[in-house]
């Protein structure tokens, strides 16, 4: 049991990554806190891991908005008594270059995917120092680690936390609080199993990733419940990649055939 008597809170809880995180945590042993701006999604993955023998609750948040993270980890601690981990997860993407991207639209990803880790670390430190420490888990892109093709808002804040990251590691090392982020490739999410309704887009994303498939949310799940535990107690200020081999592989592709003349 990594989180056996851990108290945490999910961002985005009710689906995707953040839906898989909770499961995987209270797999674990952690108390879950299951926070999504849609109550229903959130009360569902609460109730299911209740119902499967962990402790869950479900609240409602927007991540954007100061009152409402505040009010997040203070309903966390009264109900469950303190608070371990802090995924900051929830995030968002509105497609788009400089020049066709509305500008309400870039200050909408902006703040769901930085100033939401922001907050979350703002309201989340002063509580795990209570504690004795912490770790903060922030879900980046590898678009924070590269260009990707229109989408400039969503690769720039996704760069913001990565660095955020390394800037709230360096500040709170010493108090016994870890802070990463994971880079995931493309996860089978639904906003992306839209997006690959397209056949094209689909074998496109199928041809980047060395393995040959688009990555499940459990994968990424297992990663941040390893960088949740003590397991991953000398880890901090990283960004993790879980990409499927995307960001190993030349564009260029093969470039001869490895095999000796011989075997060819």
């Amino acid at each position: 049991m990594l989180l056996n008597d851990k108290v945490a809170i999910v961002t985005g809880g009710g689906s995707g990554i953040g839906e898989a995180t909770s499961d995987r945590f209270a797999r674990e042993g952690a108390a879950v806190v299951v926070a999504d701006l849609r109550m229903r999604k959130a009360e569902a993955v609460a109730t299911r891991i209740n119902e499967n023998g962990g402790h869950a609750i479900a609240v409602e948040v927007d991540v954007s908005i100061p009152e409402s993270v505040a009010a997040l980890v203070d309903t966390t601690v009264s109900q469950m008594g303190r608070l371990d981990v802090m995924f900051n997860n929830a995030g968002t993407l509105r497609p788009g270059t400089v020049v066709e991207l509305d500008v309400d639209d870039w200050d909408l990803v902006m703040g769901v995917n930085v100033r939401s880790v922001y907050l979350g670390g703002k309201y989340a430190i002063p509580v795990m120092l209570d504690s004795g420490g912490g770790s903060i888990i922030n879900t980046a892109s590898i678009s924070g680690l590269h260009g990707d093709g229109g989408a400039v808002s969503y690769a720039a804040s996704k760069a913001a936390v990565i660095n955020l990251t390394r800037a709230m590691s360096t500040d709170h090392a010493a108090d016994g609080i870890r802070v990463n982020a994971i880079c995931p490739g493309t996860i089978e999410t639904p906003p992306v199993q839209r997006m690959m309704a397209d056949p094209a887009a689909l074998q496109a994303n199928l041809r980047a990733h060395a393995v040959g498939r688009l990555g499940r949310p459990e994968e990424i799940a297992n990663v941040a419940a390893w960088l949740a535990s003590e397991e991953a107690s000398f880890v901090t200020g990283e960004a993790v990649v879980v990409d499927g081999g995307l960001r190993a592989q030349s564009p260029l592709g093969r470039l001869a055939d490895p095999r000796p003349e011989h075997l060819r």
